[in-house]
């Protein structure tokens, strides 16, 4: 039996919370031919941020690593309420765009956004391979400190 990105998310113990609504004037998801684009999404864990602030001032990398996971968590969310729960829709993660708030001296945005891109990877294999961005910013809506966005082949 193949593997799905389901089955592979229950065997690494991760159950996807409901797809938040926005909050402001946007939608989550865009569907255009076979591409979904997912809208950044924040590392909320039961409605509460994982944690505030900026890396490299009270914000470790490692928490970091963990807030970039928590939003790839919620970014599946999105795409499985987008795919009418079928993860087995996407063929390819194509890109993910990470914001890391952080101080003007932080510089290792590249391993709290490998938080998302091996999540990436753990759930879609090989098609979790994908291009991408990391960008540091001066503040993030609500004081999170990682916010990630994200570009899939759908089928």
């Amino acid at each position: 039996m193949t593997a799905t990105p389901d089955s592979r998310l229950a065997a690494l113990d991760i159950t996807l919370p409901v797809a938040a609504a926005p909050v402001a004037n946007y939608v989550t998801t865009v569907r255009t031919g076979n591409l979904l684009v997912v809208s950044g999404q924040l590392p909320l864990v039961d409605g509460k941020l994982l944690i505030t602030g900026k890396l490299g001032d009270e914000v470790s990398a490692h928490a970091g690593v963990a807030c970039a996971r928590a939003c790839l968590i919620n970014v599946l969310a999105q795409a499985k309420a987008a795919l009418d729960g079928d993860l087995s829709r996407i063929t390819r993660v194509v890109r993910l765009g990470g914001f890391i708030a952080c101080t003007p001296e932080f510089t290792d945005h590249a391993t709290v956004m490998n938080g998302a891109s091996d999540l990436a990877v753990e759930v879609f294999g090989d098609a979790g391979r994908h291009a991408r961005s990391t960008i540091g910013v001066p503040s993030l809506p609500v004081n999170a400190p990682v916010e990630v966005e994200a570009l899939f082949e759908i089928a």
